[in-house]
């Protein structure tokens, strides 16, 4: 059978695993750091999927707009600190996740992990996650030239594969995620269950909209059955 999609990729932090609790409470824990109150779980989490630089610059200007991105840089290490303390008890995986991940291998998908996370935290996470051996590529923020929304690391990920652009879908539950991979020409399957900035997937119109990830296993098998 000749594949019409040979690979997939996903975002990380709320479609493969639900990271909030642990970023709430290093983002808390550096503002009290600072000097300043926390601001709890509902908060962050709506802040979340830009990435760790700008999770910590929001929060910074969020209670202190005045003077607040001043403390950047002392924030950004001690939210580091925090973070990589906490990683492992503040992440779950998601509900099926790794049933569809191993599916997807045993099928033959070349499997990548497209994240806005620093580089850093990811080794450790996905080897305590035990995902490590799930990805054949994983492109961090500080792996690109541009984070997502910009489509630089699904364009990246095409040339690492030597795919086409209809040979690639992306699985993500945010605005940029799917604004990401639109704007390379993949196209994109949103989750309902992540973050997405308080909003609904389904306002950015991707592709296919799943609420549970074994769903994903019949519209990939759908895109490959059209040459088989």
């Amino acid at each position: 059978m000749n594949l019409a999609v040979k690979a997939v990729a996903f975002d990380l932090d709320g479609t493969l695993i639900n990271s909030a609790k642990g970023l709430a409470e290093a983002v808390d824990q550096t503002l009290v750091e600072l000097g300043y109150e926390p601001v709890g779980f509902n908060q962050v989490s709506v802040w979340i999927g830009h990435g760790a630089i700008n999770l910590v610059e929001t929060a910074l200007k969020h209670i202190d707009p005045s003077a607040g991105i001043q403390k950047f840089e002392a924030g950004f290490a001690l939210f580091t600190k925090f973070y990589t303390e906490i990683l492992k008890k503040g992440s779950e995986v998601y509900p099926h996740v790794y049933e569809t991940l191993e599916a997807l291998k045993s099928e033959g998908y070349q499997l990548a992990l497209i994240t806005n996370k620093p580089s850093r935290f990811l080794p450790t996470l996905l080897a305590e996650l035990k995902m490590t051996d799930y990805f054949d590529l994983v492109l961090g923020a500080d792996d690109v030239a541009a984070r997502k929304p910009h489509p630089a690391p699904i364009f990246l990920t095409l040339g690492h594969f030597g795919l086409r652009q209809e040979e690639l879908l992306f699985v993500g539950d945010s605005r940029n995620d799917i604004d990401s991979a639109k704007d390379a020409g993949v196209q994109t399957i949103g989750v309902t269950y992540g973050y997405n900035f308080g909003r609904s997937i389904t306002a950015e119109n991707p592709t296919y909209v799943i609420s549970d990830m074994l769903e994903l296993l019949p519209i990939v098998n759908l895109f490959s059955s059209v040459d088989a």
